[in-house]
């Protein structure tokens, strides 16, 4: 047997019978073991995506923060990222669904979505965002009011939005979109008024990949993660 059958504390060949090899009992238990294995590491994986940062819009100017935040689901397989395959398979389910009217329903959420994070209040935006992002976000908003600074987004201007990656996973559809968008963006002290990162003067230019998913068929979309593009 491989070295993880020796490890559990079984010799022999699977198929053999007698008191040489295994039996049913056995291999049951193995299989038990082996699906309880893969359950943990994939809540792990799940749970660490779940708690994962990101350096974006939403406070670029705050160098401790990771290239990503949210995306509670596994990465499809890269066959399974096609995007006018997985487009298809959305329209085929949502007859409704147009591609330009997805992108200006992004546009709209994006704005929506900045505007409630510059105001440190999410109240009015909760019903766009997965109830994980909900939370990962809302945690930052108190840590802002917490620190008593105030993250400014100004003179935001999109440049393209485009339609990335497509895909169906356990029921549900996911449309990853690019956004490419110059903005003004910096934090202030909300007591003093003074800068305190970024500036007031010169835009920066970020390239981010929003994520957005929903029960299949034809439901609201909700984001679900927000990835900076690779520099």
């Amino acid at each position: 047997g491989g070295m993880l059958f020796r490890s559990l504390g079984f010799g022999g060949d699977l198929g053999t019978e007698g008191g040489g090899g295994i039996g049913l009992f056995e291999i049951l238990l193995i299989g038990a073991l082996l699906l309880g294995v893969y359950w943990y590491f994939k809540k792990r994986r799940q749970a660490a995506l779940a708690n994962a940062y990101y350096q974006s819009s939403m406070g670029a100017a705050e160098p401790s923060r990771q290239v990503s935040y949210g995306q509670s689901y596994d990465q499809p397989r890269e066959e399974e990222r096609d995007l006018g395959k997985g487009l298809s398979f959305i329209q085929q389910m949502d007859s409704s669904f147009g591609e330009k009217n997805f992108q200006d329903l992004c546009m709209d959420h994006f704005f929506k979505i900045q505007g409630a994070w510059a105001n440190r209040d999410l109240s009015g935006v909760k019903n766009l965002l997965t109830e994980e992002m909900s939370g990962i976000l809302q945690g930052d908003v108190e840590k802002m009011k917490s620190e008593r600074k105030m993250n400014r987004l100004e003179n935001i201007a999109v440049r393209s939005v485009d339609l990335a990656e497509a895909w169906q996973e356990s029921g549900r559809d996911y449309i990853t979109v690019r956004f490419y968008a110059n903005l003004l963006d910096y934090t202030v002290d909300e007591t003093t008024g003074q800068v305190v990162s970024g500036s007031k003067t010169e835009p920066v230019k970020f390239e981010e990949y929003w994520t957005f998913t929903r029960p299949v068929g034809n439901h609201p979309w909700k984001l679900s993660a927000i990835h900076q593009a690779e520099q």
